[in-house]
Order: C-alpha cells, then sequence, then structure tokens
C-alpha cells in the first residue's frame, strides 16, 4: 500500500526563494517591469470559450485564515509557494491578484528564466486586483474602495483585466457606494479594451461578522444589477458564487460566470461536485475562479486539486473521475521551481 502524499511547501520552494524574490525587489526593482513588458500575452482571453483562473487576493484584505490555522495565508512562503505550485504546471488558464503578488509572480518568472527554465506566464490571464480597501473586520467595510490597480495601471503592466467585488448587504448604503466605484471601473477597463470580472457576493452580519448568504433568487437579482454595470458589458465577466439551484442563476444573463469555490474546508470533493453541477447549469457558465478551497486542500496536493478542477471546467469530466486522478497526479514536477533557481 502506497504512502500518502503530503505537500510540502519547504520542499517545493525552499525559503531561499523567497529570499530571493526580497534580494530582487532591493537591489533589481527594475526587473518587474521589464518582466510585464516582455510577458507573451495570450491572442484570446480563452482558447475554448472556458476558464480557471486562480484568485489569490485574500490576504490583502486582511483574511488570513484558512481552516483552523488564522495567519496561514497571511505567511507568504507558504501562500505564494501554493499559488507557484499551481502556476508553474501549464493547464490553468491564469491568476488573478494584486500587485504585490502578480510583482512576486513576475520576479519568480525572472528567476526561472535566468536560470535556463522556461517562463510559466506567458500566454497566461493575468488579472490585476482592483480593491481591498474594505478590511476585514473594520467598520466601514462594506464601502469597498479601490486601492490597488487603476484601469490605467493594468495596461501599462499589460494585464488582461481587472477583478472588482461588492458585498451586498442591504441595510448598508457602503453596497451602493461600492456598486458605484464598480461601474466607474467597468467603464474604464472598457474603454482600454480590458475585461471586467464583477463579483456580487450576497452577505449579512451573524454574530459580529459578514458572513455569506448566497441564494439562487437572490444572485438572480445581483446577477442583472452586475451585468448592466458600466457603459458596456461588451467585456464584462461575472463572477458568482454557486449555490444548489443554479439553472436560474444561469439563465440571468448571456455574459459569461465563473462560478466561486468558497472558504476552504480541507476536502475538494464538494468544490469538484458543486463545479460539476455549475457548469451543467447553462451556456452562460464558462468556468471557475478558484481559490483558498484548492490552494489549501487539507494534506493534498495543491497542484492535484487544481488539475482535477481545470477536468471538471475543461474536459467535462464527471466530479468523481476527477477525484480518482488526484492520487495519481500528487507529487509530480516538486522541482519546478528549485530545478531553475539555484
Amino acid at each position: 500500500m502506497s504512502r500518502p502524499f503530503h505537500f510540502s511547501v519547504n520542499e517545493f520552494m525552499p525559503r531561499r526563494i523567497l529570499d530571493a524574490i526580497t534580494e530582487v525587489r532591493v537591489m533589481q526593482p527594475h526587473v518587474i517591469s521589464a518582466q510585464a513588458a516582455a510577458r507573451r500575452k495570450r491572442t484570446r482571453l480563452t482558447r475554448d470559450g472556458k476558464l480557471v483562473i486562480l484568485a489569490c487576493d485574500h490576504p490583502q484584505r486582511g483574511v488570513t485564515q484558512s481552516g483552523n490555522d488564522p495567519l496561514i495565508m497571511g505567511n507568504r512562503q507558504e501562500y505564494l509557494g501554493r499559488a507557484l505550485r499551481i502556476l508553474t504546471d501549464p493547464s490553468l488558464d491564469g491568476v488573478m491578484a494584486p500587485p504585490d503578488f502578480i510583482e512576486d509572480l513576475l520576479i519568480v518568472d525572472y528567476l526561472i528564466q535566468q536560470g535556463g527554465g522556461p517562463s510559466f506566464l506567458d500566454d497566461r490571464v493575468s488579472i490585476g486586483c482592483m480593491q481591498r480597501g474594505g478590511i476585514a473586520g473594520v467598520v466601514g467595510e462594506i464601502d469597498d474602495r479601490f486601492t490597488a490597480y487603476t484601469a490605467e495601471s493594468l495596461a501599462v503592466f499589460r494585464l488582461d483585466g481587472g477583478k472588482m467585488m461588492y458585498r451586498f448587504v442591504a441595510d448598508d448604503e457602503g453596497t451602493l457606494k461600492t456598486i458605484g466605484y464598480c461601474a466607474r471601473a467597468v467603464t474604464e477597463l472598457h474603454r482600454r479594451g480590458l475585461f471586467a470580472f464583477v463579483e456580487p457576493l450576497p452577505q449579512e452580519m451573524v454574530d459580529g461578522k459578514y458572513k455569506n448568504n448566497a441564494s439562487a433568487p437572490l444572485l438572480v437579482k445581483l446577477v442583472s444589477v452586475s451585468a448592466a454595470l458600466g457603459e458596456s458589458s461588451q467585456h464584462t465577466w461575472l463572477k458568482i458564487p454557486y449555490v444548489d439551484g443554479y439553472e436560474p442563476v444561469a439563465l440571468a444573463t448571456t455574459l459569461p460566470i465563473l462560478m466561486l469555490g468558497g472558504e476552504s474546508t480541507g476536502d475538494v470533493a464538494p468544490t469538484l461536485r458543486d463545479f460539476e453541477k455549475g457548469i451543467r447549469a447553462g451556456a452562460s457558465v464558462r468556468g471557475a475562479m478558484i481559490g483558498r478551497n484548492i490552494l489549501f486542500p487539507g494534506q493534498a496536493d495543491p497542484l492535484a486539486a487544481a488539475l482535477a478542477v481545470n477536468a471538471v471546467i475543461h474536459q467535462n469530466a464527471r466530479a468523481d473521475d476527477a477525484l480518482a486522478q488526484i492520487q495519481h497526479d500528487e507529487g509530480k514536477a516538486m522541482d519546478a521551481l528549485t530545478r531553475w533557481i539555484k
């Protein structure tokens, strides 16, 4: 009987690589702009009409807990290492992150190329997070200010688009203010030919904390609101949480929808089963934006979990078949960084 695989960030991305990123930031900060300028972009956003994007923006809003560990996503070696575990494999379409994280990826891409390896960012979709001003736990957080990328900076750094969200809290006027920020951002992105990824997230206050309370009827309404933001929806994609009974949600718009996977439970199986049902809910459902539920899949390999999602979305695989493949994919190419960065 084979020994269960336990993913180790230290094995995949030793501390010396994290330190090397800081060294580049101190001694060669120009590398960031040079790498952004040299990155080979896709000629089309999606090759087959679908997308699987890795989301890496939770810590920038002060959200550092995953599972039972309150600070795990605040550990940069742990968080970046898990993201790189997924992104150094060519299967996923791309990444969404705020500027500091995108720039860490650009520096690692530089270090790999300096060691004679291939770029892992060429031909990838790169989406910049435009917000994160609504810091979790701070009074007024629903008024979610845009504090990261602007449409102009996304164009300068040659990213493919920008992601934004508004948390829908019916008794907080910050919801309406944030919708206004999002509408302006959609317009600014459209005028530059960049894609907007808009996420409405229904929440309510429970025991002093905001909790998700999405339902199909409420999401139908918010999909309609979100699709109409800005002067044009030509370049707009929606990011919508999966809920049971997703068909009315899919029927609420002709805009493409990426499903949201939700919080980490340490078990990827429920996420895969949700995505299997969601991708079949209607032609508007075109993929998923995955985050901590795949970055932190218990003891499992994040890459194997991401490849399972990729199979469900891009290959129309059944969730149970994708789950069965996880053990086979675990542990492959664990030297994807260390073979090039000495």
